[in-house]
Formats: C-alpha cells, structure tokens, sequence
C-alpha cells in the first residue's frame, strides 16, 4: 500500500507540472500565432488513451508515462517531423517567426516551472508554515562523523556558529557546509569556545568517506523501531538480529558489553566496530533493567533504528502571514536552486554516478501515508529541479533549443536543419541512456540494497 501511495503522488505531482510547463510553451505560441497540433500528457507513440481535437490543436493523454509535449508547426522536436520541415515555411510555422519570438516560446516551460515552484512554497509557507529545530533545544551537544573527528571535532562539542552565525535549523549544518561554502565552525567544549577551520575540499570528502549528515544532534540510545523480517520465508542472512534476539521497539540501552552508553552515536560505535560478533545489551523496558545477547551482521548492524530527530527534540514552529510568506517563499525557492545546482558537483564521482536515481528515488521523497504538506513540498522542489534540468543546453531539453536560437541571434544566421535533425536524435539518444541508467540504479538498489 505504502508503494502505491508514493507512485500516485509522484504521479500527480509530474502530471501537474508537466501539464504547466508545456502550458509555458503554448501560452506564447499562440500569443505569437504560432499553431500547436498537439498537447500531450505523457507520450502517445502508436496511440493515446484520450485525445480530442479542439480547434487546430489536438489534447491528449499518451500511454507512456515519461513526460510530456506539445508539438508546434514548423519546429525540430521529439516527433522528428522530417517531412513538414521539407515543405516551404508557412507563416503560423515556428521557423517562419522571429528569433526573439521563438526564444520566448522555447524559454516559458522553464520560465513556468520556477515560477510554480516558488509561487507553491509560498503557499506551504503560508498553509503550513514552518518547523526546525532551534539550537536553545540541543542541550547535549552533536555527534560528529570519524571524518570529521579527524578534523578536530569530539563528540558532545555544541555547535555555536557556522561562518559567524547559526542555522535557523540545526539540521542545516550539514548543508551549510556541502552546498553553500562554509569553512569555519565554532564550537562550544568545556565552557570554551573553540573555531576549527574546514579543508576547502571538505564538501568532496565528506561526499567519498559517507559524511553528508556528518553534523547531528545528540539523541538518547532508544531502539525506536525494531526491523522485523519481511516474511516468513526470509533468507537466514536477511534475517533481522535484534528481532530474533528478543529486542522491542522502545528498549532503551545503558550498556553495549558493560560499556556505557547514553547516545545514539555511542550505541552504533561499539555495534558497528562488533561484525560477525555476538554482543550483550543492557537496557531498560518498562522501567525494569533487562539483558539480551545479539549477532551482530556483516556489514555492523543488528536491525534497529532510532527515533527521528522530530521526534527526539523540541520542535519550534514558525506561522506566516501571507505577506510574510512571499518573501520567505521567494527565499525557500531560489535556495533550492542554489542547492540543488552546487549538489551537481557530487554526481561527477564514481560514488555520485551511482547514486543517480530514477522513478523509485523521485518516489522515495514522498510521505508513506498521503500527506498534502510533504506532497506540496517536494512538489515545490521537483518543479525547480525540472526548471533547470530542461535548461541544460543538451539537444532535445529546452536548453538545447535556447542554445542554438541564441547563436541564431548572435550569428544572424540560422543553424544548419541536419544539424539541429541530428542534434535532436542525439539529444534523445542521450537523454533515454540516462532514464535507462538512473531506473536501472533504482532496480540494482531495490535487489542488492545501498
């Protein structure tokens, strides 16, 4: 049930967007008395599930849930028209317009999608408003990844500043430093404040060695959630440890082989440097002092997992005017582009090109239960992303068409039409190698795990 209510979200959500975006691009076509003969959502190839022609455009849904297009008289797209594009130039034809017009047709889909995307984080913000948690309720310092132990960290430091001020939200540390070039964090240790100086390589390192959430509160030892097999006829090496132990969610562990322990972090140290051993776990369940011995797994891990950060801390909400949801919206919007683009730089890594996800990892952002807040959100972010994927200058995106336009009006002359056929199919080619790719990450991860 949990799939099918992420697949209809992502559903909806591209649906919508894809429907607006090419709205971006049929908006100024026919302000520009361009004809559009078709309007697809989705792609149709052989036949369509709907279609009805309303005027000189024909409006249809396809079969093949991929995306979407509308396709204009007159101009090298998807559907590799040869032969219109044989016939003399029509003057409702894309290429009989001016290149300034056809810039402004090629730029709305992007155009449109920025533009949904803050004008719905403003009324998330407006909704909804906003939850973080405050620096005030971090009252047991951070814990602190080995990569950056090895940077002059210690577990229990109490993070004060990250280039002169704090995160509105703790759990943006992390990000402060990945995405958006920090490099000095103050830190409070034993009632003195210390600043230690990050690498300027520390956004790539901490990428290699597994530290992009290397920065987290401290939370108490609590087995949240105790893993439990999938089914019955589970391999014995898929099996669950702490499940087969005994364990239940809500135990809370004192002591890992008479070490004592208080945090999380300190819990998963000893567990994770424990493969292939049996451990004995002190705990309490239901305020009475208990003990169980554990197999620990291959890869350091005995099923269990800890609460959420929402939950193991004070929650501060902020609510918005709707005045003061514009600027917050605007805000929320131009630093998701900035993120998302600075996170680009990961994906040029062995360890980043694996990490490319397809239709499972789009669908993986959204909420197991349908959750209108989570739904709007990452549709917000979706719609962003797509703004500026499409203005890639790659052959058969937007960006691909701005490309050659822009030199059209730099040059004064239009690009070769086997040029921009071959483009185009290049374009196409690349652009399916990439679906096939990212999909096909998603089936090696649902099959073999991360």
């Amino acid at each position: 049930m949990e799939f099918l209510i992420k697949a209809g979200q992502l559903i909806l959500s591209l649906s919508i967007l894809i429907v607006l975006h090419e709205f971006g691009h049929y908006l100024p076509a026919r302000w520009f008395k361009t004809r559009v003969e078709k309007f697809y959502l989705f792609f149709d190839y052989k036949f369509s599930l709907f279609k009805k022609k309303i005027g000189e455009t024909e409006w249809g849904i396809g079969w093949i849930p991929l995306g979407g297009y509308v396709k204009i008289s007159g101009m090298i797209d998807e559907s590799m028209d040869k032969e219109q594009m044989k016939q003399p130039p029509k003057e409702w034809e894309f290429r009989s317009k001016p290149a300034w017009q056809r810039l402004i047709i090629m730029i709305g889909g992007v155009v449109v999608n920025m533009i949904v995307g803050i004008v719905i984080y403003i009324l998330v913000l407006f909704a909804w408003g906003e939850d973080y948690i405050a620096a005030e309720h971090v009252h047991n310092g951070y814990a602190f990844h080995e990569y950056y132990e090895g940077l002059g960290f210690q577990d229990g430091d109490n993070v004060i500043a990250v280039d002169g001020e704090m995160p509105k939200d703790v759990v943006d540390i992390n990000k402060f430093i990945l995405l958006r070039g920090a490099r000095e964090i103050t830190v409070e240790r034993n009632g003195e404040n210390i600043t230690i100086a990050l690498p300027e390589d520390v956004d790539m390192e901490a990428f290699k060695q597994g530290a992009m959430s290397g920065i987290t509160p401290r939370y108490y030892a609590v087995m949240d959630s105790v893993l439990v097999p999938e089914s019955e006829e589970t391999a014995e090496d898929e099996m669950r440890p702490a499940f087969l132990a005994g364990f239940e969610d809500g135990d809370s562990v004192v002591a890992v082989n008479n070490q004592p322990v208080v945090f999380w972090d300190e819990f998963t140290s000893i567990i994770n440097e424990s493969e292939n051993e049996v451990v004995a776990i002190d705990f309490y369940r239901n305020d009475l002092p208990q003990s169980l011995k554990v197999q620990v797994d291959s890869n350091g891990r005995i099923g269990v997992a800890p609460k959420r950060l929402s939950q193991s801390f004070i929650i501060s909400h902020d609510d918005y005017s709707f005045g003061e949801s514009i600027p917050g919206g605007l805000a929320l919007g131009v630093n998701t582009l900035k993120d998302y683009v600075s996170q680009l730089k990961f994906l040029f890594t062995e360890k980043g090109a694996s990490s490319i996800g397809g239709f499972g990892a789009f669908g993986s952002l959204f909420s197991p239960t349908w959750d209108w807040e989570v739904f709007w959100s990452m549709t917000a972010f979706i719609s962003i992303m797509l703004a500026f994927m499409n203005f890639l200058p790659i052959p058969a995106l937007d960006g691909g068409h701005i490309m050659f336009l822009l030199y059209e009006m730099i040059s004064g002359r239009k690009p070769n039409e086997k040029v921009m056929e071959y483009a185009q199919l290049f374009g196409i080619i690349l652009l399916l190698s990439l679906l096939v790719y990212a999909n096909g990450n998603d089936i090696y991860k649902a099959i073999f795990g991360d």
